[in-house]
Order: C-alpha cells, then sequence, then structure tokens
C-alpha cells in the first residue's frame, strides 16, 4: 500500500500538481483501490485542523503582514545600519542582523525575504556590492526567520509530534544566534579578502538617538514576543493574537501609517497564505494515516534503529534524508510526512524531542536554498529581477556557515535544549 501511495505521490508531483493536490490525491486513490471508507479522508483532513496552536500560524502571518504595511522595516534597517557604522562590509553585516530582527515578527523565510528582500539588495548594490552576493545573503539570512520565534514551521512540527511547541520555540533562540553569528563571520572574511565598500552612511549620536526613537515602537514587538513566551505568561496561541494587536496599536496610534484598506489587504493575504498552509496541513494529515495503516512508521523506526542506536549517528542519517528531502519537497510538506515517521524511532533511542525539532526545521530552511523546488531562490529571482542560476550561485557561498550551524546543532544537543530547559524548571 505505501509503495503504491508513494508512486502515486511522486508521479502527480512529477505531472506539476501542487503538493496538496498530490498529497490528497494519491491518499484518495489508494483508499479507493483498498476498499478503504472514503469518507475518512474528510474526517481526517478536519481534524488535523482542530489544533490550538495552529491558531497562530494565521495570526503570526497578520502581525508580520501588518508590520510591512506600515513600513517599519525601512525604520530598522535604516537604525541598525547607523549603529554598524562604517565598518568594511557594514551593509551585508546590517542585512544578516535586520533579518534577526525580523524574524521575531515574520516567522517565516519568505516572509522576511518579501519584507526585506529588495530593501537589502537596493541598499548593497547601491554601495557598489555585485548583485549575485546581495542575492546570497539576502536568501541565507532569511534563513533566520523560521528558526528564531515565532516560527510557523516549528509551530507545525510541534503539533506533528506531540512537543511543547513554547518549549520549541524558545529552543530555537541560541541556534538562531549561532546561525546570526557565523554568517557575519563569513561577511567578515569576505569582506577583509575582497576589499568589500564601506557604508557612505556617516552616523552620529544624534541620528542614532532620532532614529532608535522612531523605530523603538517596532523593535518592542519581538521583545514583547519573546518575553511572553520566556515568562511562560503566554502560549503561542495568545502571544501571537497579542502581537496582532500590538501592531494595530502602534499603526494607527503611533506611525499612524496603518489605514483600513492596508487592514484589509493585509487580511486578504493572510488568508491567502493561511488557506495555502492549511490545506497542505490537511491533506498531509490524510497521507500521514494511510502510511500509517501501513505500519510505515513502525517499519521506518526498526530500520533506522537496525542501523545504530547512537543518537548522533541517527541524527547525521536524519540529516541526510532531509536534505535530499528539502531540495524537492516543500518544507510543510515534509514536516507533515516526515516527522510522524522518524520522530518515534528517534525519541525511542534518546534523541531529546528539542534538539530534533531544531535538527528537523533547520534542515528543510537549508532546502529553500537548493534547487529546484527552493523556493527562497526565486522568491529573490523575482524581487531582485535576476534569472535563478545567477541567484543560486549567488547563495552558494553562504551554504558553509548554515551547514556549520547544522553541525553544530547536531553534535551539540545543549545549543538547542539548554534554554528552554532553564526557563521551565
Amino acid at each position: 500500500m505505501s509503495l503504491i501511495l508513494l508512486a502515486l505521490f511522486a508521479v502527480t508531483l512529477a505531472l506539476g500538481a501542487p503538493v496538496a493536490v498530490s498529497l490528497g490525491l494519491s491518499s484518495a486513490l489508494v483508499m479507493i483501490v483498498y476498499g478503504l471508507p472514503v469518507n475518512v479522508l474528510a474526517q481526517r483532513a478536519v481534524n488535523a485542523l482542530d489544533s490550538t496552536p495552529l491558531l497562530a500560524v494565521p495570526l503570526f502571518i497578520l502581525a508580520a503582514s501588518l508590520l510591512n504595511a506600515m513600513g517599519v522595516t525601512t525604520h530598522i534597517f535604516d537604525l541598525v545600519r547607523l549603529i554598524v557604522g562604517r565598518i568594511r562590509g557594514a551593509v551585508a553585516q546590517v542585512s544578516i542582523l535586520v533579518s534577526l530582527i525580523f524574524s521575531g515578527v515574520s516567522g517565516a523565510a519568505l516572509a522576511d525575504i518579501g519584507a526585506l528582500g529588495k530593501i537589502q539588495i537596493d541598499q548593497m548594490t547601491g554601495q557598489g556590492y555585485d548583485r549575485k552576493f546581495a542575492a546570497g545573503i539576502t536568501i541565507a539570512s532569511a534563513t533566520v526567520g523560521p528558526i528564531f520565534p515565532p516560527s510557523i514551521p516549528i509551530i507545525i512540527y510541534a503539533s506533528v509530534a506531540n512537543v511543547s511547541a513554547i518549549q520549541l520555540l524558545i529552543a530555537g533562540i541560541i541556534p538562531a544566534v549561532l546561525i546570526t553569528l557565523f554568517l557575519m563571520v563569513q561577511v567578515a572574511v569576505i569582506a577583509r579578502l575582497y576589499d568589500l565598500p564601506r557604508d557612505t552612511v556617516s552616523p552620529s549620536l544624534r541620528a542614532v538617538a532620532k532614529k532608535a526613537l522612531v523605530s523603538f515602537p517596532a523593535l518592542l514587538t519581538p521583545v514583547l514576543l519573546i518575553g511572553g513566551l520566556l515568562s511562560g505568561f503566554f502560549g503561542p496561541t495568545e502571544v501571537a493574537g497579542v502581537t496582532v494587536a500590538y501592531a494595530l496599536l502602534i499603526g494607527f496610534a503611533v506611525y499612524r501609517t496603518l489605514t483600513l484598506r492596508a487592514v484589509w489587504k493585509s487580511l486578504r493575504e493572510t488568508v491567502e497564505a493561511t488557506a495555502s498552509i492549511l490545506f497542505i496541513v490537511s491533506t498531509a494529515a490524510v497521507f500521514a494515516w494511510v502510511l500509517t495503516l501501513d505500519r510505515v512508521p513502525a517499519k521506518a523506526g526498526a530500520l533506522l534503529l537496525g542501523l545504530s542506536d547512537d543518537p548522533f549517528v541517527l541524527l547525521l542519517l536524519v540529516n541526510l534524508l532531509l536534505i535530499v528531502v528539502g531540495m524537492v519537497l516543500e518544507s510543510i510538506a515534509a514536516i507533515l510526512i516526515i516527522a510522524p515517521i522518524v520522530a518515534p524511532a528517534l525519541h525511542a533511542a534518546g534523541v531529546d524531542p528539542l534538539q530534533l525539532g531544531i535538527v528537523f526545521v533547520l534542515n528543510l530552511m537549508i532546502g529553500l536554498l537548493t534547487p529546484p523546488i527552493g523556493m527562497s531562490l526565486y522568491m529573490v529571482s523575482i524581487v531582485a529581477r535576476m534569472p535563478v542560476h545567477a541567484v543560486i550561485r549567488g547563495v552558494l557561498p553562504f551554504l558553509l556557515p548554515l551547514l556549520l550551524s547544522l553541525l553544530v546543532v547536531t553534535a551539540v544537543p545543549a545549543v538547542s535544549t539548554w534554554l528552554p530547559k532553564l526557563v521551565m524548571q
């Protein structure tokens, strides 16, 4: 049964059907062939959406859309640019830092690219940076978005793998900072080797103070979000709702750049994005249920544990699997299909669920940078008006710090487990 299911999925995907349609159609055909009750398809699809943590997904999408609509990304970029100063390669370093800050709002790599990509690339090319380099660092730094809370992929992984969403979101903080540091070190080395241009902005204390005052309400958004999670006062869904309310408050009362027309547009964008994500969630749940009927998770677990019982070796094997999967499958679909299969086996082998969650998501976010399905490549290609092959050439050098970060998170469990366990004591 499972072989027929996977074959049908691959065929429909190869024919150009969307991932959600491929998942649902292949599942339905197998159910009909094997005489399974088709009404279960609707039941499983609806039950998959009956999840409180999933309510955070549309709320975080809406919050990011509202903040982007009021133009706060430009203020944040200008502030960080003034603070970093005129070091060599400063604008590239600013792009990385701004991605980390904005990731505390957006929760998705593509949202970061959509909000910041054009600003980042235009600022760097305006300073004389190579366009491929600018595109590469923009994509690589956007990878931080789905690791640092809030993170839509992490929330979805937590709901699928039965892991605490709050702890898993907190577990992403240190790995996200680690990725940021590795990227900044690489840019510093490249700046010295290739004599990258210095920033033309002349920072002054007065200019920094003025821009900081303007940016403060926006900068308070990730502080509010992270503080709510760390204090335990909010869960993921509650903190998402508070973030939306805060975005509306500063948009109408502080910046006064948010209009009812902009809110309506943000709501429409949120509905479109959420519908796409939840369609995949529901059809993937049916797909996973059919695999479970054929005992695929148990068989996969036995196979993995038969290869090794060492947690590190098993994590390396999962890394290899996910890197390949990330090249050909959309990240949320990959989480929904593969996590229920491999997570129980690795938990049984002693891998910490929090570490596995971060390793899982980081792997698939790296997949956003790799052809042929890497969505970040196509997003930047559109934003920068560059051919995809040029974007790929620009991003290749920045795979090194991302893979190094993945290796550290895989080899050192404390990188992802220390902070949530400290907070939850």
